[in-house]
């Protein structure tokens, strides 16, 4: 055969069969060879809010990010504790004190506040409009501002397959854990989880998973409460011999822009201890 057809031409044959199946390739995107190595998640058909989030309930929750003057943290701490004690009890306003923090590694001199609105945007808006006319709060906020050096929140909704946050006596630590996904994918990240939150259950150590509605956007939160930084450790090994685990967490990952990790002291009046 090669007196009759000259080595160029079978290699001209040979990249003209690869380039042929290039292009089949990448124009069948769902064909069988392609299937093998993507996971395919559903297409989205709603909006985030509605696919992911808790409807039943449908609360609203704020996360405050303070950073407070070194000096000024202690002060702080009793000052924010008396206001939100009496904002938690009052009955005219229509938000909850879900728990408060000072963050112990990562960011420091650092306090970190959940709130949650029942009855969602008309609930939130509700408690603005009424903090406005609040004489001792907004002596609150002036008193404080002396005390910060930034300050920053999101809006977020609960995932439907995480835990209601509830109190809980301690002592405890509480690891937040902030994911920056890509664009696009939070509903393959929620698939995902849906499935891999039960392996985190066994020790009770989920105590929230949020979304940002507003605020930045594609953020996830997960909260976790551990004994100590060593029980935190055991549960987090334990979860690695769970079968599916690793899937998930495989599949996951490629998710991810950036992540970062809190581990948080409750204060003395935070409902999460």
């Amino acid at each position: 055969l090669t007196s009759i057809y000259p080595l160029y031409i079978w290699v001209i044959l040979l990249v003209q069969f690869r380039v042929s199946t290039i292009r089949f390739t990448h124009s069948n995107d769902r064909g069988w060879f392609r299937s093998l190595f993507v996971h395919k998640v559903e297409p989205r058909t709603d909006t985030h809010s509605n696919l992911l989030s808790k409807k039943e309930t449908s609360s609203l929750y704020k996360i405050q990010y303070h950073n407070v003057k070194p000096e000024y943290l202690e002060a702080y701490n009793s000052l924010s504790a008396e206001v939100q004690n009496r904002l938690h009890h009052d009955k005219d306003y229509p938000c909850e004190v879900v728990g408060s923090w000072n963050t112990w590694y990562g960011e420091q001199d650092q306090a970190v506040h959940l709130w949650r609105y029942k009855g969602g945007y008309p609930a939130l808006t509700e408690c603005l409009n009424k903090l406005r006319q609040n004489k001792e709060y907004l002596d609150f906020r002036k008193e404080r501002s002396k005390m910060l050096i930034s300050r920053r929140n999101q809006l977020l909704l609960e995932f439907s397959f995480w835990n209601e946050p509830a109190p809980r006596p301690g002592p405890n630590i509480y690891e937040l854990r902030t994911y920056r996904l890509r664009p696009g994918t939070m509903i393959e990240w929620g698939n995902h989880w849906a499935r891999a939150i039960k392996h985190r259950q066994e020790n009770q150590e989920a105590v929230g998973g949020f979304f940002t509605q507003i605020g930045e956007l594609y953020v996830v939160h997960h909260l976790w409460a551990y004994k100590d930084l060593q029980s935190r450790e055991e549960t987090r090994n334990f979860a690695w011999q769970k079968p599916g685990w690793d899937t998930a967490v495989y599949y996951t990952v490629p998710l991810i822009r950036s992540m970062e990790s809190r581990v948080m002291i409750p204060t003395k009046n935070s409902p999460l201890q």
